[in-house]
């Protein structure tokens, strides 16, 4: 790939990408009057309640969401090094909520696909035309022999934000100057393929910078990852014998953990962690299975034009949970998956077929807290099936620590700022 320069007007190009679509939104959109529901408020279903609203004013908008408050993701394993704050991560659905969405804060406990019904926790049911799942992802515990969710009090995951992000930061603080931390690495796929790196990159940063006695040793299950070559020079440049990486053929494949003795064996060898980020293999969250919406992977089919499931009609599935290779699991792709996806579902409901379209995503990671990378794809969903255009996106260029990687580092932050607001007002 060629780089190109990722900047704040590309950026806000991409993710404002629903307003084409709504200029041009035919006028039967406006005479809908669906019953439409939408399981998950992050970024995918947030925006697809956010987007429908704007393309169907007269069709009843549900979001189910059982947290009062979401926490984001993106930029939480700057929460872990110490470098932000976890209040900065967290977002309401009051602008929904003004804009005449109907939120729910409660679980979605199950659905009936044949009789369009969505069972809430509380014993409610929601009726719906039409429905929208952005559920994200559920660990797979015991993937990991002694990696139960018991485990996670003394080895958090915190690949979901919020009390596993603090938990881990706070080990980190506690931890002795000398002490070793470990990282388990999944195979793919999971959420976010370069944010252990990311996380890696930081915790390191901390290490060096305030207990530089540490030591960070990174088991991974895979041979090689995203960005590989952009972190592995910056990992020799910044952080030397810091931070250790083991591939899988270099035994790197973590195959249990014992969370009372702090152990991490691979097949050779037995890791004695004062921490241990222990990320399991993932799956679509449990309310996919419930839905009939994911195959034997544990993620969920779609037909990539329109999001809609292949295995149940009129649900849709995007963001983390769906099957979107080779697009990845990623806020970015979330956020844009909801917004193609509500035009479709609209299009639908007026009786017209879903159109093609183009899709991006970029991912940015920090190697400290000032310096960052990124890669951008572009792909297409025709025919049903994503696919990767040939020669577009970009990615950062080698080289030192530079003015590219403290620019690239703020555009990161406007990213993130852009896509919150977008995604929840």
């Amino acid at each position: 790939m060629t780089h190109f320069a990722l900047t704040r007007r590309h950026i806000l190009a991409s993710i404002g990408a629903l307003g084409l679509g709504v200029a041009y939104a035919p006028a039967a959109f406006a005479r809908v009057k669906a019953r439409i529901a939408i399981v998950g408020g992050g970024f995918g279903g947030a925006t697809a309640a956010r987007s429908l609203k704007r393309l169907l004013p007269n069709a009843d908008i549900t979001l189910i969401e059982p947290s009062k408050t979401y926490i984001a993701c993106p930029f939480s394993n700057l929460v872990i090094s110490g470098d932000r704050s976890l209040s900065a991560q967290l977002f309401s659905h009051d602008t929904l909520v003004r804009e005449g969405i109907t939120v729910i804060q409660d679980s979605a406990s199950g659905i009936t696909p044949g009789n369009k019904v969505i069972h809430l926790a509380n014993g409610a049911d929601i009726p719906f035309d039409r429905a929208i799942l952005s559920p994200g992802i559920a660990m797979r515990w015991g993937a990991i022999d002694g990696y139960t969710e018991d485990a996670t009090t003394a080895m958090p995951h915190a690949w979901k934000a919020g009390s596993q992000t603090a938990r881990l930061r706070q080990q980190l603080h506690a931890m002795e100057d000398g002490g070793l931390v470990v990282m388990s690495i999944p195979a793919a796929p999971y959420r976010c393929p370069p944010g252990p790196y990311e996380r890696a990159s930081l915790i390191a940063h901390y290490l060096k910078t305030e207990k530089p006695k540490s030591k960070l040793i990174l088991l991974d299950a895979k041979d090689s990852f995203s960005k590989q070559p952009l972190f592995m020079e910056s990992w020799q440049e910044l952080y030397g014998d810091t931070l250790e990486w083991r591939s899988a053929s270099d035994d790197g494949r973590v195959s249990r953990v014992d969370s009372s003795a702090m152990t991490i064996d691979t097949d050779f060898e037995t890791f004695n962690a004062s921490v241990a980020n222990i990320i399991p293999p993932q799956k679509a969250n449990t309310i996919a299975e419930r839905a009939g919406v994911a195959d034997a992977t544990g993620w969920c089919p779609v037909n990539a034009t329109s999001s809609e499931s292949t295995l149940q009609p009129d649900i849709h599935v995007i963001g983390d949970a769906s099957i979107a290779a080779p697009m990845p699991k990623s806020a970015f792709s979330a956020n844009l998956q909801a917004k193609v996806c509500a035009i479709q579902v609209a299009r639908l409901l007026s009786d017209l077929a879903p159109e093609p379209t183009t899709l991006s995503n970029t991912c940015y990671s920090y190697l400290s807290p000032d310096a960052a990378i990124s890669i951008a794809g572009v792909y297409t969903n025709e025919n049903g099936a994503f696919a990767s255009v040939a020669g577009a996106g970009g990615l950062s260029p080698a080289g030192p620590i530079s003015d590219i990687r403290h620019q690239e580092a703020r555009e990161a932050a406007d990213w993130f700022d852009t896509i919150t607001r977008d995604a929840f007002g």
